[in-house]
């Protein structure tokens, strides 16, 4: 039986062809594939455990009322500083307000703070690492002496100061934590570029008379942005420990919005006689963040080997 090939520039000049028709035997390799995850991630408990904890807390940020019906604005004074139990799993505030309700509910405001600073992050460092490691000559040197100039600034102390520039507000504070880390994403796009930029199936393509646009699509970009898309991986715990510091700092959503780093800045001021109030949604942030650095380092190193 014959088989169709796909005629590309580039695989014509290296003499290779790709079928279009996976074949027989495409489905039991795909299956092959699926097993093997499964046994990577079930061999590493940690790594389990870090998946339905995300996945706990992805699910708590788009549902809420799938973990309480509670509402995490409404109080019942003759509750206040009630500790831990089965009625109120976190305990009550100050204010008689179930807390383990507005960790839930915070769940939504911090997740979607921390998605829009690693999504400002990924695309404009994406896009100054890929320009300048594409174009070269002078675009790269002004670009990269930009990125130097950023990576100098502490990433907390940036933050602070593009949100007091900004406003304060969830948005707002995402924005300047996504472009505090603008120049570790442009670093990585743009070694990942000069990397694949030099590889012979990219100079092959050239040869064979590819525009740029098509070489950078096709070939550059699929073939560089697999470690750019583990730092977004990493730089998502990083990102939640900056929003819920700056939210800490009163920067965040204004009170009574229940976003992490406002309920421990709440709760600090009765430590003595209700440590729940600080210790449990800083738990909910640890589990988080230890939760994503896991799984982001399975997909680094352990993924990759093991394949």
């Amino acid at each position: 039986m014959s088989q169709t090939f796909v005629d590309d520039p580039a695989e014509a000049a290296l003499g290779l062809a790709r079928p279009l028709d996976p074949g027989p035997g495409h489905g039991p390799a795909r299956r092959v594939d699926v097993r093997r995850l499964a046994r990577f991630v079930l061999r590493r408990p940690g790594l389990l455990l870090s998946a339905v904890v995300l996945v706990l807390v992805v699910l708590a940020s788009f549902w809420p009322d799938l973990f309480t019906s509670q509402d995490p604005l409404k109080g019942v004074p003759a509750q206040n500083f009630r500790g831990p139990s089965g009625a109120h799993w976190f305990g009550t505030d100050e204010l008689g307000r179930d807390v383990f309700s507005r960790v839930v509910h915070g769940a939504q405001l911090s997740l979607k703070a921390t998605l829009i600073a690693v999504l400002v992050a990924f695309v404009v460092g994406g896009l100054l690492g890929v320009v300048a490691g594409f174009v070269g000559r002078w675009v790269d040197d002004v670009l990269m002496r930009f990125v130097d100039v950023l990576l100098s600034i502490p990433a907390l102390f940036l933050s602070l100061a593009l949100v007091t520039a900004l406003g304060y507000g969830t948005v707002k504070v995402a924005v300047a934590v996504g472009i505090a880390s603008v120049a570790a994403f442009a670093r990585v796009a743009r070694s990942e570029v000069l990397r694949v930029r030099q590889a012979v199936f990219v100079e092959a393509s050239r040869a064979s008379g590819a525009r740029w646009y098509s070489v950078l699509a096709r070939h550059v970009l699929p073939n560089a942005a697999g470690p750019v898309i583990v730092l977004a991986t990493l730089d998502f715990g990083s990102s939640i420990l900056a929003v819920s510091a700056l939210s800490f700092l009163g920067y965040g959503a204004p009170p009574p919005a229940p976003e992490w780093g406002t309920l421990i800045s709440d709760g600090r001021n009765y430590l003595a006689n209700a440590w729940w109030l600080t210790a449990l949604p800083g738990l909910a942030i640890a589990a988080t963040v230890l939760a994503t650095n896991r799984i982001a380092r399975a997909l680094d190193g352990e993924w990759a080997r093991q394949r």
